[in-house]
């Protein structure tokens, strides 16, 4: 039986992601879920405790907690798969393979993947869904030492990062984000179903493995309706680093 904590802790999460309470705003103080939800004020605080653990609120000594993110939020501070970010929306990722061929490695995919020009790798332009909605393009390219276990991959695999852990033991552990805006051309705009011109959030991406051997590299393209991208910073501790335009 589910503690009545967890399920508060669970509606509150829904709120949250129905924008009932919005990021930036402030939940409504103990006292007050407590009457709402027929409760002490104990069980309200282990409730807004997990939403604090896993990064959806925060707050200061003295103040109302504050809606950090939701779980539309991909955030920065933890390394997680498509297919994972949809499970904790509680939504269902999709995936279909719409190209996939081996070609020399660029000097671009050289330099990211740390390899010799010309080595052969894996490029794979993959749809990614969420509830069978398209919402965003994977242009991969794999490095040629886990290449033959990626194509071995069905097409509509919901979670390569999982199926690579499966069937190999891969654990993709770290992660370089460049973060920018881009305009939707012809073919992004026929496999998201949306308007040429379009603006798309892109996120290019480098992730390597424990021992910092690169993976992949990847071109992201999202509908700006699907997602949004959170950072949480301190003066110890900052994530996000601006740079100018490549």
């Amino acid at each position: 039986m589910t503690a009545r904590h967890e399920e508060i802790a669970d509606e509150l999460r829904r709120a949250i992601d129905r924008e009932e309470y919005t990021v930036g705003s402030r939940l409504p103080s103990e006292s007050e879920l407590a009457t709402h939800y027929g409760v002490s004020r104990g069980t309200v605080r282990q409730a807004v405790a997990a939403l604090t653990a896993e990064g959806l609120i925060g707050s200061r000594q003295g103040a109302r907690r504050v809606v950090l993110a939701s779980r539309r939020s991909q955030s920065f501070a933890e390394l997680r798969s498509f297919a994972q970010w949809a499970r904790a929306m509680g939504r269902e990722a999709t995936g279909h393979v719409v190209a996939q061929e081996y070609r020399p490695a660029t000097q671009e995919d050289a330099v990211r993947l740390q390899l010799a020009a010309g080595t052969r790798v894996l490029h794979v332009l993959r749809v990614r869904g969420l509830d069978g909605e398209p919402v965003l393009l994977e242009r991969t390219v794999y490095a040629d030492w886990i290449s033959p276990a990626v194509a071995a991959i069905e097409p509509d695999c919901p979670s390569v990062t999982q199926r690579l852990y499966d069937d190999t033991g891969l654990v993709f552990a770290y992660g370089e984000h460049i973060i920018d805006a881009v305009a939707c051309g012809a073919q992004d705009a026929e496999l998201l179903g949306v308007r040429r011109t379009s603006p798309l959030l892109r996120v290019r991406r480098v992730t390597t493995t424990r021992e910092g051997r690169p993976v992949e590299w990847s071109d992201d393209r999202y509908r700006p309706d699907a997602v949004s991208f959170s950072v949480h910073n301190s003066i110890d501790n900052n994530a996000l680093a601006r740079t100018t335009p490549e």
